[in-house]
């Protein structure tokens, strides 16, 4: 994938805090995966992964699934199984507002992986939650059919493609 985030700022610069915004730094990167874009799709939940298994067992070409797990810091809602289903059904990448787990494991998958921090301790199974609905974090609101761009400097989200 051929952009940079800084690129993309600069080249679209009259747009940004528009229809081009730029999420607050507060991720860390995992995955083999360190550059990555594609179409949202959204889901809320809450120390519940059940959606997000469900969502990545759909093919995900040119997607990105971008979980607001309401930024909790108690279970993982991500772990190396979920990568790996992401992987085999093409997703592009997978930002997480809260926490992922089997970070070495994940790291060779190639996946593009955002989230907040690591936690060992697996989530609740209830089924609980909502999908393609705006969720905000990191200053941005995320909406379901937009753009993210997300690289080693940061992540931005776009109204439309802007490669």
């Amino acid at each position: 994938m051929s952009f940079t985030t800084p690129d993309l700022c600069d080249q679209h610069e009259a747009e940004l805090g528009s229809s081009v915004r730029v999420v607050a730094p507060l991720f860390r990167s995992f995955g083999g995966r360190p550059r990555f874009a594609g179409q949202i799709v959204t889901l809320k939940l809450f120390e519940d992964n059940s959606l997000v298994r469900e969502a990545l067992g759909e093919d995900g070409r040119g997607k990105v699934l971008v979980v607001d797990g309401g930024g909790s810091l108690r279970c993982a809602l991500v772990g190396d199984q979920l990568a790996v289903l992401a992987a085999k059904n093409a997703w592009e990448g997978i930002v997480v507002y809260g926490c992922i787990r089997d970070s070495a494991a994940i790291e060779g998958i190639d996946i593009g992986l955002r989230a907040l921090a690591t936690h060992p301790q697996k989530s609740i199974k209830k089924g609980v939650g909502d999908r393609n609905v705006a969720v905000t974090f990191g200053g941005v609101s995320f909406r379901p059919g937009e753009w993210l761009y997300a690289d080693e400097d940061g992540v931005v989200v776009a109204a439309r493609p802007l490669l």
